[in-house]
C-alpha cells in the first residue's frame, strides 16, 4: 500500500465520483478505478458501494476514510518539517557551553533566535571545555562556544564575539582603585580556571608567565562565577572574561588590565557539516554580539 493509493481513495471519498476524483487528481479514470480495486483487494473488504447511479462509502470505507485523512495529514506535516529542517528553520540544536557564556551576548542571541525560529528546539548543555569537544565529536551536541578553541582539522571554528578580561579583587585590596598590569599581580594568590580541561586557563597562565611570574593558585574551578565567589571569600584574586564582570558582586571589584590586550574571544565550533541550522544559530549569535 502506497500513499498514492490513499490519496486516490481520499479523492473518491470526497467527490463520491470516480470521474470527478480523476479530474481533481489529473489522472485518467480507468487507472484510478484500478488503483481503488487494488486497494480494496489489499485491505480485504469493499470500501465503496458502486451502482450505475451513485458511489458511496461502505461502513468499512467510512472508518477507513477517517484513518486515511489522519495519515495524509501526518505525512504532510512530516514533509513540511523535513523541508523546514533542510532549510534551517526547524529542528533541534544542542549547544555546549560553560555557564559564564550567558553573561555576554549569548543570552540575547538565544532570545532573538528563539523568537525568530519558533520551530527550533534549542537545548543548552553546560559542561567543562574539554567535555564540550568530546560531546561535539561524538555527535551529542551540534555546536559549542569556547574561548581559545583547539586547532582541530575535524572541527570548523568561527569567531562569535570578541572579549577581553578583567581582574577580580576583594573590596579594599591595595590595587582596587585603578587599572592594573599583570606584573602588578606577581605576589598575589590566585583562584583560577581549571587548567586540566581548559585551553583558556592555560592561555591565562601563559600570559602571567610572559608577564614575569607563575601564578600561585589555591583553588581551580570551571565557572567564572565561582571564581568571583572565591575572591569574595578572600581566597585569592582572579582573571575572568570581562562580560562576567558585569555581574555585580558586593564584596569584590573588577578592574581592567593595563597593557597588551588579553583575549578572551569566544568561538563557535562544530563538525564539518552542511547543516543549515547551525549557520542560522551562529549568525544570530554574531548579530547579538554586534548589537551589544
Amino acid at each position: 500500500m502506497e500513499l498514492r493509493h490513499l490519496r486516490y481513495f481520499a479523492a473518491v471519498a470526497k467527490h463520491l465520483s470516480f470521474t470527478a476524483a480523476a479530474e481533481s487528481l489529473g489522472v485518467a479514470q480507468p487507472p484510478l478505478s484500478q488503483q481503488i480495486r487494488d486497494l480494496e483487494a489489499e485491505v480485504g473488504t469493499p470500501l465503496f458501494e458502486r451502482t450505475t447511479r451513485r458511489v458511496a462509502l461502505t461502513k468499512a470505507g467510512v472508518d477507513f476514510h477517517a484513518q486515511v485523512i489522519a495519515i495524509l495529514e501526518k505525512a504532510g506535516e512530516a514533509v513540511g518539517r523535513a523541508r523546514a529542517i533542510g532549510s534551517g528553520t526547524a529542528g533541534i540544536i544542542n549547544v555546549g557551553l560553560t555557564g559564564s557564556m550567558l553573561a555576554g551576548p549569548l543570552g540575547r542571541a538565544i532570545r532573538d533566535f528563539s523568537r525568530g525560529n519558533p520551530d527550533v528546539d534549542l537545548r543548552l548543555h553546560e559542561m567543562a571545555p574539554d567535555r564540550q569537544i568530546a560531546m561535539l565529536k561524538a555527535g551529542q551536541t551540534d555546536v559549542s562556544l569556547l574561548r581559545c578553541p583547539p586547532q582541530d582539522s575535524a572541527l570548523v571554528s568561527a569567531l562569535a564575539w570578541r572579549e577581553s578580561v578583567s581582574i577580580v579583587l576583594p573590596r579594599g585590596h591595595r590595587l582596587a582603585d585603578g587599572p592594573v598590569t599583570l606584573s602588578d599581580l606577581a605576589e598575589e594568590t590566585f583562584v583560577f580556571f581549571r587548567l586540566v580541561d581548559s585551553l583558556f586557563a592555560k592561555h591565562l597562565w601563559q600570559c602571567c608567565v610572559e608577564a614575569g611570574f607563575e601564578p600561585k593558585i589555591t583553588y581551580q574551578v570551571v565557572e567564572a562565577a565561582s571564581l568571583t565567589s572565591l575572591v569574595a571569600a578572600g581566597l585569592g584574586i582572579a582573571i575572568i572574561p570581562e562580560s562576567v564582570a558585569r555581574l555585580a558582586h558586593a564584596e569584590v571589584v573588577y578592574r581592567p588590565v593595563r597593557g597588551p590586550r588579553i583575549q578572551a574571544d569566544v568561538h563557535a565550533l562544530w563538525t564539518k557539516t552542511t547543516e543549515p541550522l547551525i549557520a542560522t544559530f551562529v549568525a544570530a549569535v554574531r548579530v547579538a554580539a554586534e548589537a551589544q
